[in-house]
């Protein structure tokens, strides 16, 4: 399975218009300079603008809402957890465009 730093450096060299940066403490990518996506702990975030793919996500397993401040889960971010990695990629693809 693919690291954080392979799948965000993939999405930079291929990608123009992605770069890193920080959010909430956090390393994160961002594309057209808006949060897409980042490291929560071992876990990856995505901002999944997209309801299907948003409700697709939130249906593997560990998967949930982002709640970084506790109480106030985010509407569009998703948590996946690093046991489910195998889709980090294709949701971080998701997150980018």
């Amino acid at each position: 399975m693919p690291s954080y730093d392979e799948i965000v450096d993939d999405l930079c060299a291929q990608n123009g218009h992605v770069q890193t940066g920080k959010m909430f403490g956090m390393d994160c990518f961002k594309a057209t300079g808006k949060a897409a996506g980042g490291l929560w702990k071992d876990d990856m975030v995505f901002k999944l603008t997209d309801p299907a793919v948003r409700v697709r996500a939130l249906a593997i397993d560990g998967a949930h809402a982002f709640d970084p401040m506790g109480g106030r889960p985010t509407k569009e971010w998703v948590v996946v957890p690093r046991a489910q990695a195998s889709h980090w990629a294709e949701l971080a693809e998701a997150a980018i465009a």
